[in-house]
C-alpha cells in the first residue's frame, strides 16, 4: 500500500490534497505534516513513497525539506506544491532532485498523473536497487585464502581509477567474477557492464561485434548497427579470452585505447567513446607476442594492471566455503532445502585435482545435492563425484 505525506503549512490546501488522494484511491495511506520540520521528522521514522512538500513554509521552507529528503532517504521522489509566485523556485528544485511541481490550486487530472507517474518512479528505483543486489550476489567473491585476500586488496585500489586490466588465469577460475567487481566498485558502475567473449565470436564478425557496422557494409548487414563499445559507453567494457582475438581486430582495439574513438564497419566516420577496458585470457600473451599472434603494443596498453587469479589446486583452504556456497546456491536455484556435507566429504573433496576449477567444483557440487543423501557423505562423494 503506497505511503504518502504532505508538507503543506495551509490547512485547507492540505485537507483538499488528503481528500482528493484518498478519495481517488482507497490503496493511498495519506499522512499530513502542518511544517518542514515535522516532516522531516516523520521521514526519519516511517517508509513513505512519495512526499508532497510546499515551498513556502515557516520553519524551514520547501528547497530545505527537499535537500534534506535527498540526504536521507534519496529514493523518495517529491513533488513540490507551487504557489504563482514560487514557479521560478519550483523550476529550479527540479535540478535538486525533485519529481515534478504542481500549482495552487491543484488541478485534479495533473495531480493525480503527477502522483501516479512519481510512484511508478519509486517502484522502478526499488527494482533496480534489487537487482543490482542480485547481479552483485551472482558475481559474489567467495574465499578467505592469501591468494583471494590479494586480488580483493587488489580490485578495492585499482577499481576507482580508469587504468585498464588484465585478468589472467585458467579457465573456471572466475576471471568475470574479478572484472564484475572491477566495474561494480568503479565510478562507473552507474554506467553499463558489456561483455564479449571474443573466442565465442567468429573472426570474421569480430570487428562488426565491438565496433558496429553501417547498413550495405557486408552481405547481411541491412541496416546501421552499433557496436559493443558504443553500447559500453560511460561503463565497461569486459574483453574476455581476448587472446582469440585476430590481428585485424586487435589493431582497432589498439585505436579505440590510444584514441578513445573508433569507426564503425564500412564506415570512416569517427564515433567518440568513453570506455573502460578490462580483458581476460587463459593464454601465455607473451608466447602469443612470440609466436606473431598478438600485438605487443597493445598487450602494453591493456596490461596497466594485472591480476592473476589462481587455480582451485592453488587454493584448496578456500574449498569449504566455496562447497557452503554453491549449496545454498543451488538449492535456492533448485527450490530445495540446502544439504550439509560431511566433513569427511569436504576433506575428499578438497584432495581432488579440479583441473576443471571452480566451474567444475560447482557442477560436482550440484550433483551430489541432486544425488546425495540429506547430509552428502564421503560415500557419496566416492560415487557421484568420480573423476
Amino acid at each position: 500500500m503506497p505511503q504518502i505525506l504532505v508538507i503543506e503549512d495551509e490547512a485547507a490546501i492540505r485537507r483538499v490534497l488528503v481528500k482528493i488522494l484518498s478519495e481517488e484511491n482507497d490503496s493511498y495511506q495519506v499522512e499530513e505534516a502542518e511544517d518542514g520540520l515535522l516532516g522531516i521528522e516523520k521521514i526519519k521514522k516511517e517508509d513513505f513513497d512519495l512526499v508532497l512538500c510546499d515551498i513556502k513554509m515557516p520553519k524551514m521552507d520547501g528547497v530545505e525539506v527537499l535537500e534534506a529528503i535527498k540526504k536521507i532517504k534519496p529514493e523518495i521522489p517529491v513533488v513540490m506544491i507551487s504557489g504563482h509566485g514560487d514557479l521560478d523556485t519550483a523550476v529550479n528544485t527540479m535540478r535538486l532532485g525533485a519529481f515534478d511541481y504542481i500549482s495552487k490550486p491543484p488541478d485534479l487530472n495533473r495531480l493525480l498523473n503527477t502522483v501516479r507517474n512519481a510512484l511508478d518512479r519509486k517502484e522502478l528505483v526499488v527494482e533496480n536497487k534489487l537487482l543490482k543486489k542480485k547481479v552483485s550476489k551472482n558475481y559474489e567473491m567467495v574465499g578467505e585464502s592469501k591468494e583471494i585476500a590479494q586480488i580483493k586488496e587488489m580490485i578495492e585500489k585499482v577499481a576507482p581509477t580508469d587504468a585498464r586490466v588484465l585478468i589472467t588465469g585458467p579457465n573456471g577460475t572466475g576471471k568475470e567474477l574479478v572484472a564484475h567487481w572491477l566495474h561494480q566498485k568503479s565510478e562507473r558502475s552507474k554506467g553499463p557492464m558489456i561483455e564479449v567473449n571474443c573466442a565465442a565470436i567468429p573472426s570474421e564478425l569480430i570487428e562488426s561485434e565491438l565496433f558496429g557496422h553501417v547498413k550495405g557494409a557486408f552481405t547481411s548487414a541491412n541496416k546501421d548497427r552499433a557496436g559493443k563499445f558504443e553500447a559500453a559507453n560511460g561503463g565497461t567494457i569486459f574483453l574476455d579470452e581476448i587472446g582469440d582475438m585476430s590481428l585485424s581486430a586487435q589493431a582497432k582495439v589498439l585505436r579505440a585505447l590510444q584514441e578513445s574513438r573508433i569507426q564503425r564497419v564500412g564506415s570512416d566516420k569517427d564515433i567518440k567513446v568513453n570506455v573502460r577496458v578490462v580483458a581476460a585470457t587463459n593464454k601465455d600473451l607473451k608466447k602469443e607476442i612470440a609466436d606473431g599472434k598478438f600485438r605487443e603494443d597493445l598487450y602494453h596498453r591493456l596490461a596497466v594492471i594485472l591480476i592473476k587469479v589462481p587455480a582451485l589446486n592453488d587454493r584448496r583452504s578456500d574449498i569449504p566455503l566455496l562447497i557452503d556456497y554453491f549449496s545454498g546456491k543451488i538449492a535456492r536455484e533448485q527450490g530445495i532445502t540446502k544439504k550439509s556435507f560431511s566433513s569427511k566429504a569436504i576433506k575428499l573433496l578438497q584432495e581432488y585435482d579440479w583441473t576443471g576449477n571452480i566451474r567444475e567444483l560447482r557442477n560436482v557440487i550440484e550433483r551430489l545435492i541432486i544425488l546425495g543423501e540429506t547430509e552428502v557423505s564421503e560415500a557419496d562423494v566416492k560415487m557421484f563425484a568420480s573423476k
